[in-house]
């Protein structure tokens, strides 16, 4: 019986820590939670649900402490989940499964995905958004939702290394949590994350701020969803957002364009794409009042990254 781990890395998630990982019971064999720092119960509550703890600084870059606690399981296979997401039964049915299956099994699994067109066109898009990370930013939720405007595919990018033909990655399609309804339009779902991985096969290199995972092998999706309890209040929304915001001022010191044509895209030309591409495109309108937020919130980040970018100098 091959062995699952849980990893997890956390700062201040006493609030999710518990339910995440009571959400795993009965599928993994260990959990390893490296914290950041947290100054709320984070650790201790990881340790009274049974998780291995590794006390650590809290990162800039979040993905070094992810990272971290994919190097510290010791299973065959690492299940790297943020606090904020949930395993269903359905879903942890579908990876003991998985995990179980040969590589020609998994080919012919794969085959039967029914939304498999979806899923393919998604990976597509995360691997085509992983050449133009200096135009991404992320979203009003983990990330921004793909759309054809130079925003981010949300989750990890994808690198494969062609050196190996079995599969050793897989996205999770999720459903996001949103002020308290799942949003299934404007471009969200299905927000693919890889986030079921064999030991040693794939790692996230942690050069930007962006995930970009990279896979030795091939890299398949599972069918059940993740639960993504990503904004349950309009208060956690804002504080995410905000941080997400800061992300994007370190790309704009980066940038190269001049300071007129920052402004005018930054200022005009995303947020207003952004916005309809989300409502309209991408069907947010769909999603109701939820919708609106949505795209509105998405396409303000821009303006409000480029007004703490000239204020900070």
């Amino acid at each position: 019986m091959k062995k699952l781990s849980l990893a997890l890395a956390t700062y201040n998630e006493e609030s999710n820590i518990v339910d995440c990982i009571e959400s795993c019971k009965g599928l993994v064999d260990e959990v390893v939670v490296v914290d950041g720092s947290s100054q709320d119960k984070t650790g201790e509550l990881a340790l009274e649900a049974g998780a291995t703890v590794i006390r650590t600084q809290n990162e800039s870059m979040f993905h070094i402490n992810k990272q971290k606690a994919i190097e510290a399981c010791t299973g065959d296979w690492i299940l790297q989940l943020d606090a904020d997401e949930r395993v269903t039964l359905e879903l942890a049915e579908e990876i003991k499964k998985i995990i179980g299956m040969t590589n020609e099994e998994i080919s012919k699994y794969q085959e039967g995905l029914k939304e498999k067109k979806l899923f393919k066109r998604h990976q597509s898009l995360v691997q085509s958004e992983s050449s133009h990370s200096t135009q991404s930013g992320a979203g009003a939720l983990l990330h921004s939702p793909p759309t054809s405007q130079p925003t981010t595919v949300r989750g990890p990018h994808l690198h494969t290394i062609a050196s190996d033909s079995s599969y050793n990655a897989y996205f999770i399609p999720r459903l996001n949590f949103f002020l308290g309804g799942y949003l299934s339009s404007g471009g969200v779902y299905p927000d693919g994350v890889i986030r079921l991985i064999k030991k040693g096969k794939a790692y996230l290199p942690c050069k930007s701020v962006h995930e970009l995972m990279e896979v030795e092998g091939k890299t398949g999706w599972l069918a059940n969803p993740l639960i993504h309890k990503d904004s349950p209040t309009f208060k956690r929304y804002l504080e995410r957002n905000s941080r997400y915001i800061d992300q994007l001022v370190i790309e704009l010191k980066n940038c190269h364009s001049g300071q007129i044509s920052l402004f005018f895209d930054w200022v005009f030309i995303k947020p207003i794409t952004t916005f309809f591409s989300l409502l309209i495109r991408h069907k947010g309108i769909l999603d109701g009042w939820r919708g609106v937020i949505f795209a509105f919130f998405s396409a303000i980040r821009f303006p409000r990254a480029y007004l703490r970018y000239t204020m900070r100098g």
